[in-house]
């Protein structure tokens, strides 16, 4: 079957109005007019991204946020608790100070990586150095003494610090293709001097750690302005920092120019152990099919260089804003609405993938699943999932979201199995029908996914309540609706290993321990 593509307005022309109660038209009114009027998305939004901050998976702010969101619920009337789904590598950031010392004095932008081992309060000392050229592997390891006592810079030296666009603006056509030829050429030798060390990008970090570096400085650039992404530690004892590509790149030039500079880090953080994991389940309880469900999905955990803003607290607002306003108007669900907000998806979507190994028969009685995880805007696109008969119920469902929200909105049906990367994924390998709601970038990619600027001041807050009520009408209509969603899905090509025809879904088992 090949894909449909149509925007609502016009899709809806095409299809009956549904026969669901009287009080469906009214239904919608107080949902929309609760979610303009008593808007409660600002102050939740203060209170789990300015207040609580970054929730990276097996750290204590991780468990607050877990707490707040139970307490939350429990204010509106909605029964809450935190499910334990497993353990994680438990680990708290503390105070990062990055400065140049020689040959001038600079405070330098950066952070330690997740997971990094701490320095003392002292912090430590120590010049540069880059990696070098090197033939082969052996050359590599005669070379490798020379970091004893040394700071070693793993990235490589980007070439420009402007991205793209402003190239594209600005420089004549000569100019930028010329940039841009020698940024590839750049990067192609980079990863071939890497691979001749006989190390790749992460196991070249533990040998540098072995041959008597004192730390590790990094630089992962967004391709935007004045960002950095940051991710994990791949050291043992020795801290790991992350520079900003600014002043990344001036070392970088310092150490070739043979300045010889120096920085002082001071990396503080602690290192917990194992700590328990959890994903927060609310609920309403449904009048006349109560062990039937929708459920509202989100990951709760983020990456922590920012306070996770887009990646994804607007997902979680979202869908908590969406039960807050479930619960005020429409108080009495014929099924269940459920809502999820997973642990420690950034790591492998491990806690939906817990929840639907732990409770197989909620998922054996999910009407659909709605997810949201892609940044701030607006919903554009829906997706079908791989989902045969899902142009029928979605068409269904969408019926009464007022035009100026679906006017934006372009379908894909029966779409595809693959889920996105984000949660719904775990649910649609289970054989749920479970829709991500793709949702305008706001150039996520660039500037707020798993980067140091993905804080609550990028959010756009019109767009995040049209997609609360957009939420709130879709998970109403599914629990309204008196015929349960076919299951029917696309069957895949035929495997090219086996010669044996893949269905989805395919098995796949959640992994409950686990660290960095």
């Amino acid at each position: 079957m090949k894909p449909i593509r149509l925007l609502f307005t016009i899709f809806f022309l095409s299809i009956s109005i549904p026969t669901f109660a009287q009080s469906t038209e009214q239904i919608v009114d107080d949902i929309v007019a609760e979610a303009n009027e008593n808007s409660q998305l600002e102050r939740l939004g203060h209170e789990l991204l300015d207040v609580i901050g970054p929730r990276l998976v097996g750290t204590p702010e991780m468990k607050q946020a877990h707490d707040w969101a139970v307490t939350t619920f429990e204010k509106w009337g909605i029964p809450a608790e935190n499910q334990q789904w497993g353990q994680w590598r438990g680990w708290q950031r503390g105070i990062t100070h990055i400065d140049m010392v020689h040959p001038r004095v600079a405070s330098l932008e950066g952070t330690q990586l997740a997971w990094s081992p701490s320095t003392d309060s002292k912090g430590v000392t120590a010049e540069l150095v880059i990696l070098p050229t090197v033939a082969d592997s052996l050359a590599f390891q005669k070379w490798l003494p020379n970091v004893k006592g040394k700071f070693v810079m793993v990235a490589m030296k980007q070439p420009t610090g402007r991205p793209d666009y402003n190239w594209e603006e600005f420089a004549t056509e000569e100019s930028f293709e010329k940039m841009k030829e020698e940024r590839d050429q750049q990067s192609d030798a980079w990863r071939e001097n890497i691979r001749r060390t006989g190390y790749d990008r992460r196991t070249i970090i533990p040998a540098l750690e072995a041959a008597g570096a004192v730390g590790i400085v990094d630089s992962y650039w967004s391709n935007g302005f004045g960002v950095s992404k940051i991710f994990s530690a791949r050291t043992k004892d020795i801290p790991t920092v992350n520079i900003q590509l600014e002043d990344y790149t001036m070392l970088y030039r310092m150490v070739e120019y043979g300045d010889k500079p120096k920085i002082k880090v001071v990396a503080q953080s602690k290192d917990l152990g194992m700590m328990p994991t959890f994903n927060t389940i609310a609920q309403i309880k449904g009048s006349d099919k109560p062990d039937e469900y929708v459920i509202l999905s989100a990951h709760f955990d983020s990456w922590d260089g920012g306070t996770g803003a887009t990646d994804n607290g607007t997902g979680t607002l979202v869908m908590m804003e969406a039960m807050r306003i479930l619960k005020k108007v429409y108080p009495n669900p014929k099924r269940t609405i459920l809502v999820g907000l997973w642990g420690s998806e950034e790591q492998g979507l491990n806690g939906s993938r817990a929840f639907v190994e732990d409770h197989p028969e909620i998922v054996a009685n999910t009407q659909a699943v709605f997810n949201q995880d892609n940044g701030t805007g607006r919903v554009v696109n829906l997706s079908g999932a791989g989902f045969l008969n899902s142009y029928e119920y979605l068409g269904r469902w969408m019926y009464p979201v007022p035009n100026e929200i679906t006017k934006h909105i372009e379908t894909n049906f029966p779409g595809s199995p693959s889920g996105g990367g984000s949660d719904n994924a775990s649910f649609v390998a289970a054989g749920v029908p479970a829709f991500n709601l793709s949702a305008l970038n706001w150039s996520y990619w660039n500037y707020t996914w798993h980067t140091n600027r993905d804080t609550y001041d990028k959010i756009v807050f019109d767009d995040v309540r049209s997609n609360a009520i957009l939420t709130a009408i879709l998970a109403y209509m599914a629990s309204e609706d008196p015929e349960t969603a076919s299951r029917d899905q696309i069957v895949l090509p035929v495997s090219r290993r086996t010669g044996e025809q893949r269905t989805w879904p395919t098995p796949r088992s959640p992994q409950r321990n686990g660290g960095n």
